[in-house]
């Protein structure tokens, strides 16, 4: 008898955030998405690649990223300022004040039944259309999976939703993120 794929538990205990001190370069990812919000004196640049984000806030010359993955083979190791799984509940801050900006996530991971998960994603479909947020969708062999990024812009910060339907195990991982612009004193 031929077991059936594992699904679900290896995977969610690999997804990761992972904090970067520094930019990472668009050909490490395969791209599906992409924007650009910019606040005062603050640019956030956001990719959504399949089951995966990336955020770059950037105040001058420095800039922090959040990278939400779940593998981390091929992405440099320099830079890492934090690094975290996100199985269950998480949160996490850190502020940068020699760059006058702060960083703060929760992160949640939920494990769904069959029609929880479908019906779930068929819910994000209709908030990434109301919201204009980004979104991707694909199947593969355990069905179909969507990520999405909805970016709230203000004048000193932005505020990022990330929701990452994984069809292998029903996962719905989910990022809530801040970045802060500090007024320099």
């Amino acid at each position: 008898m031929i077991n059936p794929p594992t699904r679900g538990i290896n995977l969610l205990q690999t997804y990761q955030v992972m904090v970067f001190n520094r930019a990472l370069h668009p050909e490490l990812f395969q791209l599906k998405a992409r924007r650009v919000t910019q606040g005062a004196g603050f640019e956030l640049e956001s990719w959504l690649m399949p089951g995966r984000h990336l955020l770059r806030f950037a105040v001058g010359d420095h800039c922090t990223c959040e990278l939400v993955t779940e593998s981390d083979q091929g992405i440099p190791d320099s830079g890492v300022v934090a690094a975290f799984f996100c199985a269950g509940e998480r949160d996490f801050d850190r502020d940068f004040k020699r760059y006058s900006m702060n960083y703060m996530t929760t992160v949640q991971t939920e494990q769904l039944n069959d029609n929880i998960f479908m019906s779930g994603l068929d819910e994000m479909r209709s908030f990434a259309a109301d919201a204009d947020a980004l979104s991707y969708e694909w199947d593969d062999e355990f069905g179909p999976s969507m990520s999405v990024l909805a970016i709230q812009g203000m004048s000193r910060e932005v505020h990022c939703q990330a929701y990452h339907f994984i069809a292998n195990g029903r996962i719905v991982l989910r990022t809530q993120t801040i970045f802060e612009h500090h007024a320099s004193s």
